[in-house]
């Protein structure tokens, strides 16, 4: 029996983090502290000629200054590995200053230790380094000629190219061409929190603090870069300023603050600035995609051509997978993606947030709505005509699906079939007025290492479970306890969530959208092996009025186990045999990659534009989105989590953008002065429809997770609303005032 499940309950933490309680990772005191500032180089290819640190070490509380001339060397680099299956996970196959060369600007160069941040950061300042510098190559342009095909992206779980059927085949057949080249510029995470380590030595033990989507992926890279056993270091991380995938992947200041503490003796802070956050915790890359679609006369796809550019480092084949979702999202017989990669002068990119998917929906469903005006259809039903009842790509069924009715429900909700579909239709004023939507697609939890979890209940009647996942702002340690009064049949106040800690059983990283999924399976797996256990001790035990019921028999519903009129709490069994509490550890496997379904979560996206033709300016007017997540836990997180990607899809439609300096190697917009972000005064109305459907495959609660979902697909529905407002068609994120004029 469940009544916490799928109640809109308030944070947990809520409090905490309002009155400023909730302890982040660079604020968590030590005796002794000292700081640590990274130096990034200021060339983008070269090698380092000389380090002059006379004037730092003039300056007082300086403690030292690492660089490749006396930093320790690493023992291993690990693989690049995705965080979410359970290994060490760093975001480059490259460590720094292990040798004098430099790869890309702002790459860390040397670490200034001092006695207080202001000095750490005063002493970098004055440190003076010589280079000798080479060509670059950062941007497409530059690098479009050497671009090859890999063999695998994604750190080799995805294919450079895949198909179905003949391509070209198909788009000889089709009677209808759209084809268009969609240009991306990189984007750059801004949480709110900076990424940061507190690194402290108690003889050959370390303990950091760090601000991580896992803090077992933490331990693992961090062991083996330093070559210590995994027995000697323990990773703390209870809250988490926000991510959206920056700290997904492990990169440098975790081992960096480590060996800066072990050089002086000394617990060590290294926290990022907002500059150092573009150069040192992997980006959305620039992009490049070219899409075709072939269909008949009546909008009956026959081809889908799709085929992405984008720079990538020197040492990794990464690229977002931007062709994945796209592929599966309509039935069309004939499909070829292909993924071209330029070895460029960049860190190694990274997941943000709507992985691959929100750049390459955007393309399909902006082509999908040219498609529609071109041959007369409204573009729900030319979305309606292709829908896909099973996987294109496998053949295989969904594990769920509730498109249509996402569908239904976002357009009822939004009232789209009131619209003129005629662009430039409707005015108000000096404003044109556009409506536009797009379908929604991400992957459901993918394949994953065991998740683990424990619970204990006490002789008073309280519940704590414990799971190494931090908290990252999706509100986990709300949900979790929902799951566990559930499962265990107690109140939900009698239960608290413990997290962020690597003694606690271990949950991998908290990315792609797998973190509701994974560790709600893993806590429901603990907590019902408790129950169990309770259950089976109350009916062995002849002292008990359940003695000898039949397990199966048994309900449990406040604490209390009933089979017909016998009954008996938790506390009274606990109570009668001595004992002040009874614990349980629970494991749950995901399942793996060759079951005989797809799992996608979908959705469906739309937007209301004001566009002033004459100034080129955009303002949304509202925004809805239709999402089928599976089961909801807590619809108030849920909607939650989905208004804030929606909002993102936003600011990536109109605002977001970086550009590499082709001349310098370096990038242009480094703060939050000149890389734009949605603020409030930009946030629309947001209405959000929840369809929940059953799915048995993905987890034993069927949540699919909504992380990455809200993102997907808006932004195409608000470029498709200014091409219905306007009748241009802008092929580029963000759509810039110069687009429009």
């Amino acid at each position: 029996m469940t009544t916490a499940i799928g109640q809109p309950l308030e944070r947990v933490d809520g409090r905490q983090k309002v009155t400023g309680t909730a302890r982040y990772s660079t604020e968590i005191p030590a005796p002794g502290m000292a700081h640590a500032c990274v130096v990034g180089a200021r060339i983008a290819s070269g090698r380092v000629t000389a380090v002059d640190a006379s004037d730092v070490w003039e300056e007082p509380g300086v403690l030292a200054v690492l660089t490749h001339e006396n930093l320790p060397k690493i023992a291993a680099q690990p693989p690049l590995v995705p965080s979410l299956f359970g290994g060490p996970a760093p975001g480059e196959t490259f460590f720094p200053m292990q040798d004098d060369v430099v790869h890309y600007g702002g790459q860390n160069i040397a670490v200034v230790v001092a006695d207080t941040h202001e000095r750490a950061q005063h002493a970098a300042a004055l440190l003076r380094i010589d280079y000798e510098e080479s060509d670059s190559v950062t941007t497409i342009e530059q690098g479009r000629d050497q671009a090859y095909e890999p063999e695998a992206i994604f750190a080799g779980f995805l294919p450079g190219r895949t198909a179905r059927g003949d391509v070209e085949a198909g788009l000889t057949q089709a009677d209808v061409l759209v084809d268009g080249t969609f240009d991306f510029a990189a984007n750059n995470h801004n949480s709110l929190e900076t990424s940061g380590t507190t690194a402290l030595w108690d003889g050959d033990e370390l303990l950091l603090y760090d601000g991580t989507q896992g803090v077992n992926a933490t331990q693992l890279t961090v062991a083996a870069l330093l070559g210590i056993p995994l027995s000697k270091i323990r990773v703390v991380s209870h809250f988490v300023g926000g991510s959206f995938g920056s700290k997904a992947m492990i990169w440098h200041h975790p081992a960096l603050a480590a060996l800066a503490a072990r050089a002086v003796g000394r617990p060590v802070k290294l926290a990022l600035t907002r500059a150092q956050m573009f150069t040192s915790s992997g980006h959305r890359e620039e992009q490049e995609q070219r899409l075709t679609l072939g269909a008949t006369s009546d909008g009956r796809l026959t081809a889908l051509r799709h085929h992405k550019l984008s720079p990538t480092s020197p040492f990794d084949d990464w690229a977002e997978p931007s062709l994945s979702s796209a592929a599966q999202m309509y039935t069309c017989p004939n499909y070829e993606g292909v993924y071209r990669l330029i070895r460029a002068n960049t860190m190694t990119p990274t997941f943000m947030r709507g992985p691959g998917d929100s750049t390459g929906m955007f393309a399909l469903e902006c082509a999908m709505d040219e498609l529609a005006g071109r041959i007369g259809v409204d573009p729900i039903e030319l979305r309606l005509r292709n829908f896909a009842d099973v996987d294109p790509a496998s053949g295989h069924p969904w594990s769920s699906n509730g498109l249509k009715e996402c569908y239904e429900r976002g357009a009822a909700r939004f009232g789209w079939y009131d619209r003129d579909p005629e662009p430039r239709a409707r005015r108000e004023g000096n404003w044109l007025i556009g409506t536009g939507m797009a379908a929604a697609g991400y992957p459901a939890p993918p394949p994953g290492t065991p998740q683990r979890a424990r619970a204990r209940l006490y002789a008073d009647g309280s519940v704590v479970v414990q799971a190494a996942t931090p908290e990252f702002g999706t509100g986990v340690a709300t949900v979790m306890t929902q799951v566990a009064a559930d499962a265990l049949g107690v109140p939900v106040e009698h239960c608290r969530f413990e997290k962020g800690d690597t003694d606690f059983p271990g949950i991998a990283a908290a990315v792609g959208s797998a973190g509701a999924g994974m560790i709600s399976a893993a806590v429901h797996a603990a907590t019902t092996e408790l129950r169990e256990q309770l259950i089976a001790e109350a009916v062995a035990d002849s002292g008990s009025p359940l003695h000898g019921v039949n397990p199966a028999d048994v309900l449990v519903v406040d604490g209390t186990m009933t089979a017909g009129a016998a009954s008996e709490t938790y506390t009274d069994m606990l109570r009668r045999n001595h004992r002040p509490d009874a614990e349980a550890s629970g494991t749950w496997k995901p399942p793996g990659m060759d079951i005989p379904y797809a799992t996608l979560t979908f959705g469906a996206q739309f937007a209301e534009v004001a566009v002033d033709p004459e100034l080129g300016l955009v303002r949304v007017r509202r925004m809805t989105g239709a999402f089928a997540p599976g089961r909801v836990l807590n619809p108030r997180t849920v909607r939650s989590q989905l208004m804030g990607g929606m909002l993102w899809g936003l600011g990536q439609a109109l605002l977001e953008a970086n550009y590499m300096d082709a001349g310098t190697g370096r990038w242009v917009n480094s703060s939050l002065g000149d890389y734009l972000v949605t603020v409030n005064a930009d946030a629309p109305e947001v209405g959000i429809e929840l369809v929940e459907v059953e799915d048995t495959v993905v987890n034993p609660l069927g949540v699919k997770g909504v992380g990455e979902i809200g993102q997907v697909g808006a932004n195409a529905a608000i470029a498709n609303a200014v091409h219905h407002a306007t009748g241009r068609r802008v092929r580029k994120m963000p759509i810039t005032i110069e687009d429009l004029l």
